[in-house]
């Protein structure tokens, strides 16, 4: 298959990309490289590929309406996996303009791409951020999602939005996938496993909010490619069941549907920490703090859906998940 991948130097779109490229499918992928973190890792991250006769880069930004609709001109994808925006909760807070552009701007051009190009599939990230303010675990697809508690999270319930409008509107396949902490090598040095890592190896403070009172289904990088993989290659359909009566926010009488990828063994924050410790042979130094504006303090996937549309869970355990960044971060950071 041709597939266009969007936010390509990213954590989860370069872990795709190599398994797409391993596979041999062909990808076209775009990345703006801007400056929210390290563009050093993000080049790293290419570099595992980029000289793949089959993968194809361009640097450009979704948000650009006019570079976007030329892109979707000159090629004709049969997958489109929409991984780009601008992520992280508290930034949010701090520069909302860069959530409006990316991920509603950036997502109309790439709505709009799929429609005039007539795209087979669009398989966008969504997060478990948009169950805001639920507290029914686990969360469930079929849960209203409409108090968001983070301009993030409400950015991405309007992604979901919007995806159902097109379904509707144009009949264009829209699978949408609500990711719950992804972690792992190549990870995002502004999430919680980085930045603990860091503390620890430099004898630093690490914060941790709502002082450690946290449970969170941390999901390794390589269960969430399996999932998105197999999502790609199965098509939203619609639900002849579906009632207007009683609406379903998971699928709809349009080609459409919502699914979580978690790894539905819930974990509390500390312990996360403590197996940190142990795989790096030294204890943390940590900063008890309040909750965060935009947090909250737990997240579970039910995904019972995922699993029976595409038969298949993530499984891998933090024990093996952390052990694989450890040995990831000592190794491109060259500590000994």
């Amino acid at each position: 298959m041709n597939i266009l991948i969007t936010g390509v130097a990213g954590f989860i779109g370069s872990a795709l990309a190599v398994r797409l490229l391993e596979r041999g499918d062909t990808v076209y992928g775009i990345d703006n490289m801007n400056a929210y973190y390290d563009v050093e890792l993000k080049e790293a991250r290419l570099a595992r590929f980029r000289r793949h006769p089959g993968f194809t880069f361009e640097k450009l930004d979704v948000a650009d309406r006019t570079a976007m609709a030329e892109t979707f001109q000159k090629n004709r994808f049969d997958v489109v996996t929409h991984l780009a925006a601008q992520a992280g909760v508290r930034y949010s807070i701090e520069n909302p303009n860069a959530y409006i552009d990316a991920n509603l701007v950036g997502f109309g051009t790439i709505l709009e791409g799929c429609r005039h190009a007539k795209t087979g599939h669009l398989v966008f990230a969504s997060t478990s951020s948009v169950y805001g303010a639920n507290t029914k675990l686990p969360f469930s697809e079929h849960d209203n999602v409409d108090h968001p508690v983070s301009l993030y999270a409400a950015t991405k319930k309007a992604n979901e939005l919007m995806a159902h409008s097109y379904a509707h509107l144009y009949g264009l396949h829209c699978t949408g996938l609500r990711f719950f902490t992804v972690y792992g090598p190549w990870g995002r040095p502004d999430m919680a496993l980085f930045k603990f890592t860091k503390g620890i190896i430099e004898g630093t403070p690490i914060p941790v909010f709502n002082n450690g009172k946290m449970v969170r289904d941390f999901t390794y990088i390589d269960d969430i490619v399996e999932g998105v993989i197999r999502v790609m290659d199965r098509p939203a359909r619609t639900n002849a069941t579906w009632s207007g009566d009683a609406p379903d926010p998971a699928s709809s009488r349009a080609p459409y549907r919502i699914y979580n990828i978690g790894n539905n063994r819930p974990v509390e924050l500390m312990r996360y920490i403590q197996v940190l410790e142990e795989r790096l042979g030294k204890k943390a130094v940590i900063e008890m703090l309040p909750m965060q504006p935009g947090d909250v303090p737990a997240t579970t996937a039910d995904i019972r859906e995922l699993d029976q549309a595409i038969g298949f869970k993530p499984k891998t355990p933090v024990e093996v998940g952390i052990k694989q960044f450890v040995e990831w971060y000592k190794s491109y950071y060259r500590i000994v």
